[in-house]
């Protein structure tokens, strides 16, 4: 029996033994058309993702069936604690794995764009991603730079007394492990600071 453990804005997400199913739900809002035509393509393309992952042995979630009639992802469930709850207990190292696995999306030409401790979970002795409902492929500098932005801030809202040291750790496993990283901190820079303006 499918059990449901979470509801997001996108999609419902069962427990079935094993196996997580991940249900993306109609919205209301939209035209019926426009609504499957919307929910097929990101049901196609977070399954591309998961199987590329598993090409590159990136810890993450294995694809094991999906169908963009049903709006359906079935992976296996993983099971774990989630890095917000304990990041605290090893800062910097956790950190440093998170900036190595996000030069690794990003080396392989995949955005997250919802990178959160929350959709990070430790397993094991290593850290898995989780929820790439949002994620897309792509090589624009723009892009990572706006995934390492968003990363950053979600980092300073969860985990503000650590902060500092883990967003400076992370930054530096980044940079050892992505060749193109100079450019994207370049970005980045000028992307926090549209940021700051925008706030004023």
């Amino acid at each position: 029996m499918a059990e449901l453990i979470a509801q997001g804005a996108e999609a419902k997400l069962f427990r079935d033994g094993t196996k997580l199913v991940k249900d993306r739900v109609s919205k209301g809002y939209r035209l019926p058309d426009i609504d499957e035509r919307l929910r097929a393509a990101r049901t196609r393309r977070e399954a591309k993702i998961l199987e590329r992952l598993q090409e590159v042995g990136f810890p993450a979630p294995l694809l094991q069936n999906f169908c963009d009639k049903s709006m359906k992802i079935e992976m296996n469930f993983l099971q774990g604690t989630k890095l917000k709850d304990i990041l605290h207990k090893n800062p910097i190292e956790y950190s440093r794995e998170v900036g190595k696995r996000i030069a690794q999306l990003h080396s392989n030409g995949i955005v997250h764009a919802d990178l959160t401790t929350s959709n990070m979970i430790l397993s094991g002795n290593r850290i898995n991603f989780i929820d790439f409902g949002l994620s897309f492929f792509s090589d624009k500098i723009e892009d990572k730079a706006v995934d390492l932005h968003l990363f950053d801030r979600a980092l300073e809202s969860a985990h503000h007394e650590i902060y500092p040291g883990c967003i400076e750790a992370a930054i530096a496993s980044y940079k050892e492990n992505y060749s193109d990283a100079e450019s994207v901190l370049s970005r980045l820079e000028k992307v926090q600071l549209r940021g700051r303006n925008k706030k004023k």
